[in-house]
């Protein structure tokens, strides 16, 4: 049986790139689009045989969307504007880059009728207060970034009820793992406090640390992406928190990677970032019981594959410089 054939957009991203891998591991064919803006080729160059294609280009261009969805069976869309605080600089640039693709891709899907996975964000909630967040509660963006996700939620949920478009939304919240960009925007303290860490660098918090965030691993977020394409015909023009469901303050999460780095810096600390939401953590019962992702890989656990991914990119960067010195 000829297995289903996939376009990835952003898929040569942190989390795109980890899709691409697990939809190869399963036997997909796959179809990697990405303007390289911040996804590189170094996260997708193991990757290679006939299942697997790369095409280098930009989602606002129609004519590429409408080439390289012919024969698509599903349609896993990530490429966006992630940085909250450039979207707080450019908020039409952020509306450009994160509302029109997916009409573009919405629009193609009512005559091509394949799946759409899109990647929506815990932003579209803004401050929910000390509790776990659900489907249902009212969303409150409290910056350009999230209004887009909540925008992109607003034409899939259209699309699905006017054209029956089978669009799957995941409010991701704070991704993390191997490939992440420790200088990007994209819920990055993570490798930030891996760097500063190991390398012995300064470690900045941005406002007390007692900020709660919900972190998820990359490879979770793969697989609650392939499970809605999956299930997509009977959980179209609905969203899903991806989450652990376990609240970890800053303050927190910098304690276990030093307890695990054995590294002594004291951090200090910076004023919040405009847009900065104090509490974020899910509710995944919907999760759990439609996606299927029960079992979760605990914090410490991804923390540690994280921490490794990290020394032997630092190690290996270190051979080369010691080589070209040479």
């Amino acid at each position: 049986m000829r297995m289903p054939h996939a376009l990835v957009t952003g898929g040569a991203g942190f989390i795109g790139s980890h899709l691409c891998e697990a939809l190869v591991e399963r036997g997909w064919h796959v179809t990697c689009l990405d303007n390289l803006s911040t996804g590189c080729r170094d996260n997708i160059s193991h990757l290679k045989g006939e299942r697997f294609s790369f095409i280098e280009g930009d989602v606002r261009d129609g004519a590429i969307l409408e080439e390289f969805t012919d024969g698509v069976g599903a349609l896993f869309h990530l490429a966006a504007m992630v940085s909250v605080p450039m979207s707080m600089e450019h908020p039409l640039l952020c509306h450009e880059q994160n509302v029109t693709p997916l009409l573009f891709i919405l629009n193609i899907a009512r005559r091509k009728g394949f799946s759409i996975v899109y990647a929506s964000s815990s932003a579209v909630y803004g401050e929910g207060g000390a509790k776990p967040l659900k489907e249902d509660d009212l969303p409150a963006p409290q910056s350009p970034y999230g209004a887009t996700k909540l925008i992109d939620e607003i034409y899939a949920t259209m699309a699905h009820r006017a054209w029956k478009v089978r669009a799957v939304g995941l409010r991701l919240f704070n991704v993390y793992g191997p490939r992440q960009n420790p200088n990007g925007e994209y819920a990055a303290v993570i490798p930030r406090f891996i760097e500063a860490l190991t390398l012995g660098k300064e470690v900045k918090i941005y406002g007390d640390g007692r900020q709660m965030r919900d972190f998820i691993f990359v490879r979770d977020v793969a697989r609650a992406f392939i499970a809605a394409a999956e299930r997509s015909h009977r959980l179209g023009g609905r969203v899903f928190n991806v989450a652990s469901g376990v609240a970890v303050s800053i303050n927190e999460l910098y304690a276990l990677i030093s307890s695990i780095t054995g590294a002594t810096q004291t951090p200090t600390f910076e004023p919040p970032r405009p847009g900065d939401i104090e509490y974020s953590t899910a509710d995944v019962k919907r999760m759990r019981a439609e996606l299927g992702l029960v079992k979760i890989t605990p914090l410490a656990e991804g923390l540690e594959e994280t921490l490794a991914y990290f020394t032997e990119r630092s190690s290996a960067f270190e051979e080369r410089v010691e080589l070209k010195g040479g």
